[in-house]
């Protein structure tokens, strides 16, 4: 149902402090050098794992023919499947010249990415969408390669007509990437550094659960033999009730998600922001946990106003409010409410969204507890039946009830990035 009131309150907030953008905005962590002294010798070009290749892993069964025959025989379109697999590919070899016309050694990875050769290299170029970015980025992590090296990343939009590629170069850069690999190589770019979040589990014996690797539907096991569990303090023991810690090893760069694995099931979560001592209790469709990276991706879409929205909430504001506005169009209303939903890449606060919160009866608990805000930390426990924890939509935990995580954003984290106008 529409809630006049809420919205109402939500867009004047919104609107109040749309040139008011945040100003607590910090690099997270130190530069490492002046571009003009990066040495750019080795890189480490990270594969798009396209749907052919996708499905080539489904049926490893079946010979080229009949995974043809398979396809088309369920509907799929294999033209155009061949002919964007094809297009990747040719753009990929594209990259790979463009380093070794600068005198770069390169090496070709597929999603399956090892310490070892993440330590080679001098940077790491995703090549593909944001998706390819992020699984980089994620094995990229100082947690992950148990290293103090950053070793920067830079991404190429593979197909800039059907991806936006947020994170990747600007799309004139797919049309010219020798130009861009010029000016890396000449040390003529800036760097950018982009929070991410961690994310630590709490419990009594430190053991840390499976994980799924949602790209490639496996269990991954590979972080088994990362990090180590670490005893709590007195005080964060006694909050929490639990003993020890377990620190992932992936950092998500875009967000958090946990919610019950079935959509229709409701998901019960308690929360605490910034270690205070309310237990926040709530029912929902989910929670998201946003870096200023992520907040152009799922943090938009979960709190995006329409048209129609805007249209409903513009026919119930009283005449002043209405004179006021006069001259601004809908379409500008829009824009400048989900424009100011945005937050810098190096912000160093998390942004939470709880997906259609519960709002009835005695949820939530407190009753003015917001669906939304900025946060220093936020810890989380499970009341669910058969919940996930994701990490950036590509490594999942269960976390059901019962389970406890603490999120929150280390300068030492960021991901070192290359930018270029």
């Amino acid at each position: 149902m529409f809630k006049t009131k809420t919205l109402l309150q939500g867009f004047a907030k919104e609107f109040l402090c749309v040139k008011r953008k945040s100003s607590s905005s910090a690099v997270s962590g130190p530069v490492p050098l002046d571009p003009k002294n990066f040495k750019l010798q080795r890189a480490l070009l990270v594969s798009k794992l396209s749907r052919y290749e996708f499905e080539q892993l489904r049926h490893p069964h079946l010979n080229p023919e009949q995974l043809e025959a398979k396809l088309r025989d369920r509907g799929t379109d294999f033209d155009a499947l061949i002919f964007l697999h094809n297009l990747h590919k040719d753009f990929e070899r594209t990259i790979v010249r463009s380093f070794q016309d600068v005198g770069c050694e390169v090496k070709l990875a597929n999603r399956s990415l090892s310490k070892d050769i993440m330590h080679w290299a001098d940077v790491i170029v995703p090549i593909g969408g944001d998706g390819t970015f992020l699984l980089a980025a994620g094995r990229a992590s100082p947690l992950f390669a148990q290293s103090q090296q950053k070793t920067p990343i830079v991404g190429f939009n593979s197909d800039p007509k059907r991806s936006e590629g947020r994170l990747m170069l600007p799309k004139h850069y797919s049309e010219n990437p020798a130009d861009a690999v010029a000016k890396i190589k000449s040390g003529d770019f800036q760097w950018m550094n982009r929070s991410r979040i961690r994310t630590t589990l709490l419990g009594n014996n430190g053991k840390i659960p499976e994980s799924t690797d949602l790209y490639r539907h496996c269990v991954s096991k590979m972080e088994q033999e990362k990090t180590e569990p670490q005893f709590l303090s007195k005080e964060m023991s006694r909050k929490y009730k639990a003993k020890m810690k377990r620190i992932l090893p992936y950092l998500a760069l875009n967000e958090v998600f946990i919610g019950e694995s079935l959509s229709a099931r409701v998901s019960h979560l308690q929360l605490v922001v910034n270690h205070q001592h309310i237990v926040n209790k709530t029912k929902s469709s989910g929670l998201c946990v946003s870096t200023g990276t992520g907040s152009t991706s799922w943090h938009t879409s979960i709190n995006r106003i329409s048209r129609k929205h805007m249209e409903d909430l513009f026919q119930v504001l009283p005449d002043t409010a209405k004179k006021a506005l006069r001259g601004i169009s809908i379409e500008e209303l829009v824009n400048i409410y989900n424009q100011n939903l945005l937050f810098p890449p190096d912000d160093p606060r998390i942004s939470y969204s709880i997906r259609e919160q519960i709002c009835v009866g005695v949820w939530p608990s407190p009753k003015d507890f917001e669906s939304r805000g900025f946060v220093k930390n936020l810890f989380v426990k499970s009341r669910c039946i058969d919940a996930n924890l994701v990490i950036d939509g590509s490594i999942s935990y269960p976390f059901n009830d019962g389970a406890k995580a603490l999120l929150e954003i280390h300068p030492e984290d960021a991901l070192l990035a290359i930018s270029l106008d």
